[in-house]
């Protein structure tokens, strides 16, 4: 098996896409950004209360076009705004559709008020049961 790894992210405001971009300049890994099918509003009251509504309704909202093939990776980084203390449910939706079998998942989040660690647990869960073994960043 190659030994290639991937940094999928999802990312509203851009600070999530330059923390993925800085951790591709240190590992090399393909980059690939998360979207969702129906596009999050630019405003950001909006932004609030459709994150808050798929989170308290655990609502997983489509993820646009085509993922990668997971199948060249054994390394998957995955990056996140960390919204409430938790990762978004776009981020849900990734683990449920994706088969993380056998590949080292190690997350990232970006917060202007929260620590990573809030969101670690919820991580571990959605790593562990799409089949990938959760590993605590390195960088």
């Amino acid at each position: 098996m190659s030994k290639k790894s991937l940094i999928i992210y999802f990312s509203l405001s851009g600070k999530t896409q330059q923390a993925a971009m800085q951790l591709q300049q240190k590992t090399a890994a393909d980059l690939y950004q998360l979207q969702p099918a129906e596009p999050y509003s630019t405003n950001y009251d909006d932004i609030v209360a459709r994150g808050e509504k798929e989170k308290d309704q655990e609502i997983m909202p489509a993820i646009s076009g085509e993922l990668p093939d997971f199948t060249q990776y054994n390394r998957i980084y995955v990056g996140y705004p960390n919204w409430w203390d938790r990762p978004p449910m776009i981020i849900h939706t990734l683990f449920a559709q994706a088969d993380f079998t056998g590949k080292q998942v190690i997350p990232f989040a970006t917060s202007a008020s929260s620590p990573l660690s809030a969101t670690m647990a919820e991580m571990k869960r959605l790593i562990e049961s799409a089949g990938g073994s959760f590993v605590e960043n390195e960088y």
